[in-house]
């Protein structure tokens, strides 16, 4: 079986590499503006028209401080009263991790509203997007992000799960609903599509205006044990699933380089190599997390109305599950995780009786658009709906999969 994969592994994340003055020597446009991301009550940090992240923090006794985002680090500079400011240099819009580096020692930004991603609860902060208005929280009907405990055989233990379910889903009575399975990347949890995602608002919207069905979303902790009892490569600090800088040899989207392959083909060497990403979680959703769902939610039981997609290493999770088992899931979403071909499929009669829908996803930065375009035409002449996605302007970040999901979302369970 061939391992076709044209992302980095989320568990690449990188702690530091760059290092440069407070920003550099053009002009900055002073019209800095208090994050969305910001605690409320705060005043940094703050983002300008450019997409520089501008903080500050009390530090008298410090020697050197430094914003740490996007895998570069900046100088900050002290006033008289001890006090740290600067800014970074301009960052591609949506959601990005960062944190602040007091003499060599990595914390969080006292400022900032907290999400778990880099394996860590740190500091997020929001670029303004042109196009977010689709996850903007607006006057139509909100569903529910609801924070479920179940316990797990398969791990003997109690586990934490988020569900969306649609606006009308409490005032429905005994109608009952599709469900998408839908993980996140390495370094985050289950709270990373509620939050950083924003997937209850893109799925409020999406069904206000007629875009999508109304269907649940079940978002589970992928990272457990893999195949073997191995763990996956322990990340650095940074983005989940950021992808080390390119070498200047190496272009976007050839082996090695940001955004080019990520998981090795059996025998590689090197992180993930000969991993199985399904792993422990392939046991859990299939004997603990559905039949969870399937007896405490109205939902449709059956394979016919169910999907399966995620986010880098989640989306590498869903084609390792999904091939092996082609009864499962009808509709099959890989955001950032590389490309499925028909030949990776070990029983096609009986994956193209039941999938309807191959989708696959990256960022524009993250290369990899023809590859992408030829695995979607493989499926098509099977008769499976391939279809592809390129965010614009994007690489290995969350601004790419929440407008993946977009996309997704409007072509599930029609």
């Amino acid at each position: 079986m061939k391992y076709r994969y044209v992302c980095l592994l989320s568990s690449l994340v990188i702690t530091g590499g760059l290092s440069l003055a407070q920003t550099n020597q053009t002009q900055v446009k002073e019209d800095f503006k208090v994050s969305s991301t910001t605690q409320p009550g705060k005043q940094y940090p703050q983002v300008n028209s450019e997409g520089r992240v501008r903080t500050s923090i009390l530090a008298p006794q410090a020697q050197r401080v430094q914003i740490d985002i996007g895998a570069v680090k900046y100088d900050l500079v002290k006033d008289e009263k001890g006090v740290w400011t600067g800014e970074s240099a301009p960052q591609d819009e949506g959601f990005h991790y960062y944190q602040l580096n007091i003499d060599g020692a990595s914390v969080p930004d006292p400022g900032s509203l907290y999400f778990y991603g880099a394996s860590r609860a740190g500091s997020g902060i929001e670029i303004p997007a042109k196009d977010q208005d689709f996850y903007a929280v607006k006057n139509v009907p909100h569903g529910h992000l609801r924070e479920i405990h179940y316990f797990s055989k398969t791990t003997n233990s109690v586990r934490r799960i988020y569900v969306y379910t649609p606006p009308d889903y409490d005032k429905s009575g005994k109608k009952k609903y599709p469900v998408l399975y839908l993980q996140h990347g390495m370094g985050e949890d289950e709270t990373g599509w509620g939050n950083q995602g924003r997937t209850g608002f893109i799925m409020d919207n999406l069904i206000a205006e007629g875009k999508a069905l109304p269907f649940i979303i079940v978002m589970e902790n992928g990272s457990v044990n893999f195949g073997g009892g191995a763990r996956p490569p322990r990340p650095a600090q940074g983005a989940p699933g950021q992808a080390p800088a390119a070498a200047p040899a190496q272009a976007a989207g050839q082996p090695g380089a940001a955004g080019g392959q990520g998981a090795q083909r059996p025998g590689a060497q090197g992180p993930g190599a000969g991993m199985n990403f399904a792993g422990q979680f392939q046991s859990i959703l299939f004997d603990d997390l559905i039949p969870f769902i399937e007896s405490n939610f109205r939902v449709m039981a059956d394979q016919k109305h169910r999907a399966l997609a995620g986010l880098s290493m989640g989306g590498m999770q869903t084609r390792s599950i999904t091939t092996a088992n082609p009864g499962k899931f009808s509709y099959i979403g890989m955001f950032s995780g590389g490309t499925m071909t028909p030949a990776d499929v070990k029983d096609m009669d009986t994956f193209k009786k039941n999938v309807k829908l191959v989708f696959m996803s990256f960022g524009s930065k993250e290369g990899g658009a023809a590859r992408l375009q030829a695995a979607a035409d493989e499926w098509n002449k099977t008769g499976i709906k391939g279809v592809t996605y390129v965010s614009p302007g994007t690489a290995h970040e969350w601004q790419t999969w929440r407008r993946s999901l977009y996309q997704f979302a409007q072509l599930l369970f029609k």
